[in-house]
């Protein structure tokens, strides 16, 4: 999507945030409080699928122009964002590409948006169209309040409400990031989009976040280099600040214009020094907040990202020298989270973002979701062997991981022992567990039931040591033990090849289909270079219940998912 050119249109920033009375504010908030959003379906280059949802507002009432497709061969001079920027963001991007048209418009209109069709090749696109609308936004801000100051040293001007222009607080933006090298990319972008040259504290900038030399193993897939390769430490927070002449690195959080900051990080510095309750002031006038790589956060701990979330566009405690007389009413009114743009970037969709996105995105300017049709990773194993799709029966999502529990227990675990003993090695069956919650029930389920103590087994998870992991990936190999329990998160920053897999049980989907790739196409397909067994006995199994929709769409396909949700069609499903 895009905008029309600067001419033809209102100014998107002044709509939004300068004049929304006459945008039907209450209308607006009314139709959000009460869960009342109009949907519009749309297409784009990259999506199949997009989910426009503006609030619903009265018949006869001034409504939201319809979306249209984007036009191509968009430039930056189309996008109707601030001069200073155009000449240094033209050498980043000259000609918006497919990723960045299909987002252009619905970003400079400050809607909300869900994008869950990240790559590691379209992330530096979107991150320089989303670096490109902070700057315009923090410049448009900043030159709306330096003329208001002017026109405030006249003595003939009163007070009006044409001067309020300002939040509680100075920092506008909020970028959520899962490494430091990850804030390295973004400052790197909004530099050289900026078009300053006098930066203050870079050096000491780059000697604390970036290590581009650390890379990470060539033989890992590009998802794994992106986040792992350079400096992954994730736990750090940043604020700088914008003058006329220079950008400043490391200002104070209640000077800041954007804070980069892990979720981590983030909330540590909320609250340090004991403070009860954490002080959240500086993110009280937050207006577009970034989720980038939210797949990735959401491996490392999502409570923390909840938690600032949260805290966004709370009342302050404290004015901290803020003036009243030039706050906008519907800061005052404690309105400010209905005007926040929230953004986040994942490489997939989860229960978790969908959940972010009914909660989380309350804006009057509307919010998007984007989708796409999946073709299904079970067709992109490279290894012909039967995989096995068995649902149990699942009523509620607080019951689930007791039925997936009860049905490997009763079901899988049974089957295991019926197996017939190789003449070399053991059973070689590799039990891939997503969740750190099941893997521990799992493993404790091993340790202690009686049934399950004539199976040689082993496990390894995110928390052993890697000795520990060696030894037991070792047993694994020549046959001391039959079953392996191996943690989700653990492959999530390892990507550990395990040898000696013949066969292969997911407890349960996977949310990254790489990983199904991964375990189900290059671990069997090495056991059966290797002799180990023989293409013909070698299977996959994966547990799912209709709480799995999501995950197991990107397995195996949107065509197929719908039949195999439904209860009428059987339980179990194989595919070759």
């Amino acid at each position: 999507m895009m905008i029309k050119a600067p001419m033809a249109e209102a100014d998107p920033f002044e709509v939004h945030f300068a004049d929304p009375e006459n945008n039907d504010l209450a209308s607006k908030l009314a139709a959000i409080q009460s869960k009342s959003w109009e949907p519009q379906m749309l297409t784009s280059e990259v999506s199949n699928k997009i989910l426009c949802l503006s609030p619903q507002i009265a018949k006869g009432e001034k409504r939201t122009s319809p979306l249209k497709r984007p036009r191509e061969n968009m430039t930056v001079e189309d996008l109707g964002v601030k001069k200073r920027l155009i000449e240094p963001s033209s050498q980043q991007m000259r000609t918006l590409d497919s990723t960045q048209t299909s987002i252009a418009d619905h970003l400079l209109g400050y809607r909300d948006m869900l994008y869950p069709l990240r790559t590691p090749d379209t992330s530096t696109s979107l991150r320089k169209v989303l670096c490109l609308h902070l700057l315009n936004h923090i410049f448009k801000t900043r030159d709306r309040i330096l003329k208001n100051n002017g026109r405030r040293s006249n003595e003939n001007e009163g007070l009006s409400d044409d001067l309020r222009d300002q939040g509680f607080a100075r920092p506008k933006a909020l970028i959520l990031l899962p490494t430091k090298q990850s804030c390295v990319k973004y400052m790197d972008t909004i530099s050289s989009m900026c078009g300053l040259e006098q930066q203050e504290n870079r050096k000491r900038f780059e000697d604390a976040f970036d290590r581009k030399d650390d890379t990470a193993s060539s033989n890992k897939p590009p998802d794994y280099l992106e986040l792992f390769e350079g400096n992954v430490d994730d736990n750090f927070r940043i604020g700088i600040k914008f003058t006329r002449k220079s950008l400043k690195y490391y200002a104070k959080f209640y000077s800041s214009d954007i804070i980069l900051a892990s979720p981590l990080g983030l909330r540590q510095a909320m609250k340090s020094e004991d403070r009860n309750p954490p002080d959240s002031d500086f993110l009280s006038s937050i207006e577009i907040c970034v989720v980038d790589q939210a797949d990735a956060l959401l491996m490392q701990n999502w409570d923390h990202t909840q938690f600032i979330l949260d805290h966004l566009n709370l009342t302050p405690s404290d004015s901290h020298g803020c003036d009243y007389s030039r706050i906008r009413g519907w800061y005052l009114d404690g309105k400010a989270k209905h005007f926040r743009q929230t953004i986040v970037l994942s490489a997939f969709l989860t229960p978790d973002l969908n959940a972010l996105f009914s909660i989380h995105m309350q804006n009057i300017a509307g919010k998007i979701k984007f989708t796409k049709e999946h073709s299904g990773a079970i067709l992109d194993t490279g290894v012909h062997v039967r995989q096995t799709f068995s649902r149990f029966s699942s009523a509620t999502l607080v019951h689930d991981p007791d039925n997936r529990y009860k049905h490997f227990t009763t079901v899988v675990v049974p089957a295991i022992q019926r197996l017939p003993q190789a003449s070399e090695g053991g059973l070689g069956v590799l039990v891939f567990v997503p969740s750190y919650f099941d893997f521990l029930r799992v493993r404790n389920f091993f340790t202690s039931d009686a049934a399950s103590k004539d199976i040689p087994w082993g496990s390894i998870c995110e928390f052993d040591e890697v000795s520990d992991v060696r030894r037991t990936r070792s047993h694994f190999l020549t046959g001391r033990c039959s079953v392996l329990l191996y943690s989700g998160r653990l492959h999530h920053f390892h990507r550990y090849h395990i040898r000696g897999a013949k066969r292969l049980v997911f407890y349960g989907v996977p949310d990254n289909p790489q990983f199904y790739k991964e375990l189900a196409g290059d671990t069997l397909r090495a056991s059966i270079d290797e002799k180990k067994i023989h293409q013909s006995d070698a299977e996959v199994r994966v547990l799912f219940s209709r709480w799995d929709a999501l995950a197991l769409e990107r397995i195996v396909g949107t065509k197929r998912v719908k039949k195999m949700l439904d209860e009428n069609l059987g339980d179990n499903f194989e595919f070759r």
